[in-house]
């Protein structure tokens, strides 16, 4: 496929991984985006640029982008190689074009260990998936199905574009919630959605759309690029002294597209703030609504409604629950864990959050024994929209 879809000429593998991608562009052109005389492929550039490891050449010169960043080359051989009957022999520096070729083989994922670099790194990954998803929907191939079914069950009004976006985000979030609750690499979506099933059953079919006939030809590369760098990912170096999650999504939405970002209000509030509304909330149930168990109390519900990734619906279930073990010992605790998990509701409308939501929920009420038959109360809808209107997915 040519860069229309924002897919280079060729993907190699090795070892059944992927490898990285191959530009080719015509004799004569080069292999320096900047220097490209037409706007298509200065375009093109612009997509394929978020690529970890690409090589561009027109046959006679070489060079080799990593994430946008020359990594070798520009390497020019001194003949036209559309003629020479050893290409190789005829180099000025032949040991030149090997070491390019050689780099671009050799090619491992470099995961960062900070949330924020990692969110900086797969952020333009999932806008290369997004833009192949969004041209297989307007070309009506096989993910134009799910985009009418995406309407159907969950956002009526979505355009293409929110829906590409949405699937995208959706599909890097499950690969790394799936990575980061034990799927061991060689992660693929049929793992990631095996280690989802019990917890995330939304976001695991939305990995196994890939086992349709044909959704992995239309946007096959950065699904694997994708695998492959998030399965390289260590979760327990990623979450070495601190919560992975905290400010993730801020950080990716902001790598991946700053417009969305500022439509959507993703700037989140800082913890220290949430959890001094949270203790002066508890406060008033306790000392002038005569609740008990303040949040957990029987009878009380919680409803956060543009949720983020759950920082308020966290503090309200781990300041309680803090509390109640204090004062009652660990049975108490696991009670009144059993009542939260029925009273506390978070409603988000972008997919990354939602997920993220749902796991850290689900893990804290894993962490003292309970795990709701129905899952958390967290559900991927917009809390603005008429309640007649589908639209509401758990």
């Amino acid at each position: 496929m040519d860069g229309v879809a924002g897919r280079p000429d060729l993907g190699l593998d090795a070892g059944g991984l992927p490898v990285g991608n191959i530009e080719l562009k015509a004799p004569g052109y080069g292999a320096r985006p900047s220097a490209f005389p037409d706007k298509r492929s200065r375009d093109q550039w612009e997509r394929f640029k978020a690529l970890p490891n690409l090589l561009y050449t027109d046959g006679r010169e070489w060079a080799l982008y990593r994430s946008g960043e020359l990594a070798a080359g520009p390497l020019a051989l001194s003949f036209d190689p559309t003629h020479a009957p050893d290409p190789l022999g005829a180099t000025a520096d032949p040991a030149s074009l090997l070491d390019v070729l050689a780099t671009f083989l050799q090619w491992e994922p470099v995961i960062p260990s900070s949330p924020r670099a990692l969110a900086a790194m797969l952020a333009p990954l999932t806008r290369v998936l997004r833009d192949e998803v969004l041209v297989d929907v307007q070309e009506g191939g096989v993910m134009a199905r799910l985009a009418n079914e995406w309407r159907a069950t969950l956002f009526p009004e979505a355009a293409d574009q929110q829906f590409a976006d949405g699937y995208a985000q959706t599909f890097t979030y499950a690969l790394l919630l799936a990575r980061l609750e034990g799927a061991e690499p060689p992660l693929t979506a049929d793992t990631a959605a095996a280690a989802l099933d019990a917890d995330h059953a939304l976001l695991a079919q939305a990995l196994r759309v890939l086992g349709q006939a044909g959704t992995r030809d239309a946007i096959g590369m950065p699904v694997d690029l994708l695998e492959r760098v998030i399965g390289a990912v260590d979760p327990i170096r990623l979450g070495a002294g601190m919560d992975p999650w905290l400010y993730f999504y801020e950080d990716f939405l902001a790598a991946s597209d700053p417009v969305q970002r500022r439509n959507r209000g993703a700037y989140y509030t800082p913890i220290e703030i949430v959890s001094a509304q949270a203790r002066l909330a508890n406060h008033v149930l306790v000392d002038r609504m005569d609740k008990v168990h303040g949040f957990g109390t029987e009878g009380v519900v919680v409803l956060d409604p543009a949720a983020g990734t759950g920082t308020y619906p966290l503090a309200v279930v781990q300041q309680t629950l803090s509390r109640v073990e204090a004062e009652g010992g660990a049975g108490l605790a696991t009670e009144v864990a059993t009542r939260l998990a029925d009273s506390v509701n978070a409603f988000e409308l972008m997919v990354g959050p939602y997920a993220v939501t749902h796991l850290r929920l689900s893990r804290t009420f894993a962490d003292v024994g309970v795990v709701p038959d129905e899952g958390v109360n967290v559900f991927l809808t917009d809390t603005l929209a008429p309640p007649a209107e589908p639209g509401f997915a758990q």
